[in-house]
């Protein structure tokens, strides 16, 4: 198999309608998925665009993984409900379905018990 200079890989590239680029300054990517987030710091950021459509490549050394805590949105109604349950204040009642991640019947356990 013979050797393709980059003059002819770079012809042959742009023939099939594929452009290859470097992105410049990029300091930071990062990937958030629905649990973590991986973060690659001084990466290199390479563009392919083929037929409309851009892919990108990229390549570090410093990758970071941390996981991603969801914050619950807790219903006025599940609230109510906790507080008329337990016997407790709105705030209280917040409190536990905030501590339990919005589980009603662990809510009103936790507020029964510290009474």
């Amino acid at each position: 198999m013979r050797r393709v200079s980059p003059r002819e890989a770079k012809r042959m590239m742009q023939r099939m309608g594929l452009s290859m680029g470097e992105m410049p300054d990029v300091q930071q990517v990062v990937f958030k998925t629905s649990t973590k987030e991986i973060i690659v710091e001084n990466p290199e950021v390479a563009i392919m665009e083929m037929h409309g459509q851009k892919i990108f490549q990229v390549t570090g050394e410093k990758i970071v993984e941390k996981a991603v805590e969801k914050k619950v949105t807790i219903p006025e109604e599940d609230v109510q409900l906790v507080a008329t349950q337990a016997k407790v204040s709105v705030e209280e009642a917040r409190a536990a379905l905030e501590q339990t991640k919005g589980d009603l019947a662990q809510a009103i356990l936790l507020l029964s018990q510290t009474k």
